[in-house]
């Protein structure tokens, strides 16, 4: 019998703040080695402000040294917007231009619509369902804004966004965007478990994963990634079934409770987590088994292999030393972000 993942902490819902004027966010959790670089005290100081992210603080994962860097790597934030209801006929809101150099960002739409622009000459409206992967590499400089036709509409907008650490071999890579639609995301049926593993009715799905990253039970999903990343979004339609998730026991885990509450059943017992709480797992064990509390319950399962290399970070920048964000910001002012 393959051993559960014992449960390492949980993280509850933090206080909500706006980013730009359209995004009213939960800071689920962050790399305290990245987070510590955005406080006030060390905040992003060249001529531009960035707006989304240089001046505040997250909810931090205690990360003092490269090897607990494990609890998250190679994710170094997630931010949550839940569901907010937006009245029709206002000025598109969002996040104005702003550069980001050295990880990927990640944007996935449950409600509402985003359009995407940015200095490489992509654009694109991220619609209910779809994902998109943008790679910043050596520089990239992009915009957020609702569409015209949800800023007309009005409506509700609920999304999430992580920030995906780039290996330092591939830090300065080209730009890159790759825009997954919902219908290309393949989906997979989940059966109960019992406790002891078994299937305990594989007659009716209790629920399924959208596999955005990664796979799971042999269906790969269609995002393309630098080092070993998972990304599920995992929907559990009934309350008080077993669900065992097979997950390599090398990576990081990560369970985020989007909608509904749920228990991670593990190696060193039950733990209830609510909702827009966070679980992360310890590194061993090669199931993770979590039960719905209630019906329609939907979760983000991640994680993915640890880099376990030095961070730099500042503002808009993830890098892996001081003098390479130097360079960054060098190279932003001097207007050389986007090729």
């Amino acid at each position: 019998m393959s051993k559960l993942r014992p449960l390492k902490q949980i993280l509850p819902q933090t206080p909500r703040h706006w980013v730009g004027d359209g995004f009213h966010v939960h800071p689920v959790f962050a790399n305290k080695a990245f987070t510590e670089e955005l406080s006030p005290m060390r905040r992003w100081d060249g001529r531009f402000s960035d707006p989304v992210r240089a001046t505040r603080l997250r909810s931090s994962v205690d990360q003092a040294d490269s090897a607990k860097q494990s609890s998250v790597s190679p994710f170094l934030m997630f931010d949550y917007a839940p569901p907010t209801a937006f009245s029709p006929g206002g000025h598109p809101r969002g996040v104005g231009q702003h550069p980001h150099r050295g990880f990927e960002t990640v944007t996935v739409a449950f409600q509402g619509e985003i359009e995407h622009k940015d200095s490489v000459g992509n654009k694109d409206t991220i619609r209910a369902g779809d994902v998109q992967w943008m790679t910043a590499g050596r520089g990239i400089i992009h915009q957020e804004y609702f569409s015209e036709e949800f800023a007309q509409s009005g409506g509700v907008l609920e999304m999430c966004q992580l920030w995906v650490n780039l290996p330092k071999k591939d830090k300065m890579v080209k730009p890159g965007y790759q825009p997954i639609l919902e219908k290309d995301i393949p989906s997979v049926d989940l059966f109960a478990s019992s406790e002891d593993g078994e299937c305990a009715n594989d007659s009716q799905a209790v629920g399924k994963v959208r596999v955005i990253a990664g796979s799971f039970q042999g269906t790969k999903g269609p995002a393309t990634t630098f080092s070993p990343v998972e990304l599920w979004d995992v929907i559990l339609s009934k309350s008080n079934n077993i669900l065992d998730l097979p997950f390599p026991e090398e990576y990081s885990c990560i369970v985020f409770v989007r909608r509904g509450k749920a228990s991670i059943l593990s190696e060193n017992g039950v733990h209830e987590v609510g909702p827009q709480s966070v679980a992360l797992m310890e590194k061993q064990g090669s199931i993770l088994r979590v039960k719905a509390d209630e019906d329609d319950t939907s979760l983000l399962v991640m994680g993915g292999m640890p880099l376990n290399e030095p961070i730099a970070a500042r503002g808009p920048f993830v890098m892996n030393t001081w003098d390479e964000i130097t360079q960054a910001s060098r190279d932003y002012q001097l207007g050389n972000f986007g090729s």
